[in-house]
Formats: structure tokens, sequence, C-alpha cells
């Protein structure tokens, strides 16, 4: 029961990170392709508005979900970090890299300074959700043995099924982005950036369910498995979040973008949820269960209790910060004192 509990609290951990986390990444994807400094000037302010209040809190939901792994899970946490340390460094380079170049942008005043923070801002958050995704594929498709760097270095995170994950995490969170960024706009009354965003947003998740279609292929050929638990015990969950995508691209179309935003969010919740349902019980594909990997009962029930202390403070002030964030945003001429940075 214990151990349980702990996979599911994590899990809810995972699933944060990538409804808010991952339309963090997604907003500085669209910054990347907003345009030169007079076309993407709008949606760089629209981006920097929206993003800035909770760009760094996004993280604390990855360090709550490492932390748990650790704590909870180490034998798993030891043979994921050991083998799929590449891809994890990389992703934390870009983590770095982002939120110094975000930052340093904001500070600078010079064009050319503004050109190159952004750059590094922009394809920072398209490198990070990929190789993040990569993790996800290499351990879906059981290419992590138990152990210390027991599995490639290589081919556990360079594979179908990762490559897979890393572009589709890459596309949802640019979709996630674009549905929040919607209704920003419109809540700042311009709704030709409003459309423009929905527009981006319809094309991304058109692309994100073409690319999950395709990948039922991808799955089939080379994580069997994997691809057993979304047909059987995780299709309902599937079928969920398709249904999630499919009514979002409707509300966008209809122009009710707050609605949309759940529905954006609980598309991408459910196919997390069926990639644990399709696992489950197995924590390292074909080795290791949730039981074996648990922690003794003591620590189990000092982390749950830990974790429900903790979330009476950090629920709250989230929250706080969230709809803080959601106020109107001052003119552009007021906010920004110099062009915004472009490609």
């Amino acid at each position: 029961m214990l151990p349980d509990t702990a996979l599911a609290v994590m899990w809810v951990g995972l699933t944060c990170y990538a409804v808010f986390g991952g339309a963090d990444f997604g907003a500085g994807v669209w910054d990347l392709l907003a345009g030169g400094t007079r076309r993407g000037q709008a949606q760089r302010h629209l981006i920097e508005h929206s993003i800035g209040p909770i760009w760094e809190a996004n993280h604390v939901w990855l360090i709550f979900v490492i932390v748990l792994l650790w704590s909870a899970f180490s034998p798993v946490f030891a043979a994921v970090m050991s083998t799929l340390y590449l891809p994890l460094t990389l992703a934390a380079l870009g983590i770095i890299a982002r939120g110094a170049a975000f930052a340093f942008r904001k500070a600078s005043t010079e064009l050319w300074q503004q050109r190159l923070f952004g750059a590094c801002f922009a394809l920072s958050s398209l490198i990070t959700p990929f190789f993040l995704g990569t993790v996800a594929g290499g351990v879906a498709s059981g290419r992590v043995p138990p152990g210390l760097a027991e599995g490639n270095i290589i081919t556990s995170w360079l594979n179908p099924t990762s490559l897979l994950g890393g572009i589709l995490a890459v596309l949802t969170c640019a979709h996630l982005a674009a549905v929040y960024l919607c209704a920003d706009a419109a809540r700042e009354e311009d709704t030709a950036l409003a459309s423009d965003f929905a527009r981006r947003a319809t094309i991304s998740g058109l692309a994100s369910g073409a690319v999950a279609c395709a990948g039922v292929a991808v799955l089939h050929a080379d994580a069997p498995r994997l691809f057993y638990g979304l047909t059987h015990r995780a299709l309902p969950l599937v079928i969920l979040s398709a249904i999630a995508g499919l009514t979002g691209l409707a509300l966008l179309n209809r122009r009710r973008y707050v609605l949309a935003r759940p529905a954006a969010a609980l598309a991408v919740a459910a196919i997390l949820w069926a990639w644990g349902a399709a696992q489950y019980p197995a924590m390292l594909v074909g080795t290791t269960t949730v039981d074996q990997a648990a922690s003794g009962s003591s620590v189990l029930s000092a982390c749950l209790i830990v974790l429900a202390v903790g979330a009476v403070l950090l629920m709250p002030s989230l929250w706080l910060l969230y709809a803080t964030s959601q106020r109107h945003a001052p003119a552009a001429s007021e906010a920004h004192s110099g062009p915004p940075a472009s490609r």
C-alpha cells in the first residue's frame, strides 16, 4: 500500500511538471519561432509577461519528483541516473542555460545582447523537453536495467521509442503553451494575438496527434510491452487523452480559450497516466517492480508525512503565484524599455 501511494504521489508531481513546466518550455519554443524584432515583438512581450513570475517555480515539481524517486525508490533512481546520465545532463544544462539567458535578456539594454540571450533561452527551451522525453522513452522501452550503469549509455536514449518521446515532448509543450497564451492574449484584449496563438495551438495539437498515431507502429516494433499495456489496461486513458485533445481544439475554434486550457492539460495528464498504467507494476520494465524497488515502510511513511505537511504550505503559495501571474499585464510601452530579442 505505501509503495503504491508513494508512486502515485510521485506521478502527480510528474504530471504537474508536464502541465506547468511543459507550458513554460513551450513558451520558449514559440519565442524561438516568433520572428524578427518587429514581427515578434507582441508575441515575446506576452510570453515574458506570462512566464516571468513562474519560470523558476515550475521546477519545484521536477525537484519534487527526483527527491521522491531517490528517497522512496532508490534502486530505480540509481539505475536511471547512471544509465541515462548523458540526456539528463544535457537537460540539466538546458534548464540552467535557459534560466540564466531569460534573466540576462530582461536585464540587457543592447539589441545584440537581447538577441544572444534570447536565442540561448529559446534553443534551451527546445532541447530540454526533447532530452527529458528521450529519458522517458528509455525507461518505458525497458532499456534501463537494474544496477549502476548497467545499461548502454548511448542506445538507452538514442532509439526509436526515445526519439518518439522527445519529439512528442516538444510538440505537447508547444501545444500547451500556445493554448495557455491564447487566454492570456484574450485577457489583454489582443484578439489578433489570441487568434495567432490559437492557430499555432491547433497546428501543434494536430501535429502531436499525428506523431502519436505514427508512434503506435514504433511502439509495436520497439517497445512491445508498453504497446500491449497502452492497448489493453491503459486504453481508457488513451481514449480520454484523445477526446480531451479534440475537445480542446474544438474550444479553440470557438474561441473558448479559458475552457481550452483544462482540456489541453487533461490530454497531457491522461497520456502520462496511461504510460504509468501500461507499465505498472514494473518500474524498470522486465526486471524491477514497485514493491521490489520501494524503500522500507519507515522511510516511505516519513516521506509521505513530510510531503503532506509541505503540501499545506506549498499548494496555497503556488495557487497564489499562478493567480497573481494571471493579472492584467502592463502596457508594452511601460513594461519594456527596449525592443525584444529576435533570432
